[in-house]
Formats: C-alpha cells, structure tokens, sequence
C-alpha cells in the first residue's frame, strides 16, 4: 500500500486517522460531500453492510442521513448535522444516532503539489463512549474506507479528468 492510513487514540476521548491522498484537496472534498461520490467509497467492502440511502445536505447547519441494510434485521440509521462546511479545507459534523454519546468528526484537507493530507478528527463526549465505539467494532474499517477512496480518486486523477467538478 503505498499510502498507509494511522489511526490512533490520541487522547481518552480522541481518535484520528490520517492518510494522505494522491489528488488535489477540492477533490478528496468533493468525495466526503456529494453522495453519489460517497456512496461508491464508505462502506467497507468486507462488511456485510449495504449503504442503502445517502442524503447530504453538506452547508452549515444542514443535515446528513445514511441508511444501512443488513439481511433481514431492520435497517440502521446514521444521522446529525454539519457544524462547519469550508470547502475545500474543513468539514466538520456530528454523530446523532448515539444520542448524547455521539462523536463530533472534523477533517482537514491539507493540499501539497497536488496531493491531499486528509485528518480525520472524532472527539467522542467521554472515554467510556469512545471504549464502546472501539468495541462495537465502528471504528475499525477506516483504513479500508480509506483504501475505497483512494480507488474512486484514482478513477477521477487517472482519467486527466482533476478539474472536474462534481
């Protein structure tokens, strides 16, 4: 792998994950807040999980929405609002669907001769739900995800096709 994702607990209540991403910023921006490049991209490909809605609304103040399947059990909900929007340098939201134990994610895209430092913030309310975030096993596809939007960069960036808009 030629760009590795770290992820590390930085704190009793941080987590960050950093990787740094073969296409300009505004790009890499792109794919975190336009859904039909999110939805090619978010869930591993080893979990058992389908990303079956993406809404995104990403300004300040507006609203995401993922909803997951799996098998026959009910679909899951992932939900909160954007807090800061600064294309193509920051993003940041919240994790609603845990009620009050949800984390706060900021990321920071850092562009340098066209490659894209990408660190990716949470900040959950306490340790003991950053414990259980650990356990529930939420956490630990990030490096794949991260691998996932490598790919879909890579089709943009090969392509000659960098100044695309989305």
């Amino acid at each position: 792998m030629k760009n590795p994702t770290t992820v590390e607990r930085k704190s009793d209540r941080e987590l960050v994950a950093t990787r740094t991403f073969d296409a300009p910023r505004r790009i890499v921006f792109d794919a975190w807040t336009k859904a039909e490049l999110f939805k090619r991209w978010w869930v591993p490909k080893s979990c058992p999980i389908v990303l079956l809605a993406c809404d995104m609304d990403a300004r300040v103040g507006g609203k995401y929405r993922l909803v997951f399947g799996h098998g026959d059990s009910p679909p899951m909900e992932v939900f909160g609002r954007y807090l800061e929007v600064t294309p193509p340098a920051r993003l940041s939201w919240t994790n609603e669907e845990a009620g009050d134990g949800g984390a706060v994610t900021t990321i920071t895209f850092e562009e340098n001769d066209g490659r894209t430092l990408l660190v990716m913030h949470d900040l959950y309310p306490s340790k003991e739900a950053l414990d259980e975030a650990i356990a529930s096993g939420s956490t630990s596809g990030t490096g794949e995800t991260f691998e996932q939007l490598h790919e879909v960069l890579g089709m943009f960036t090969e392509r000659g096709t960098s100044t695309h808009r989305f």
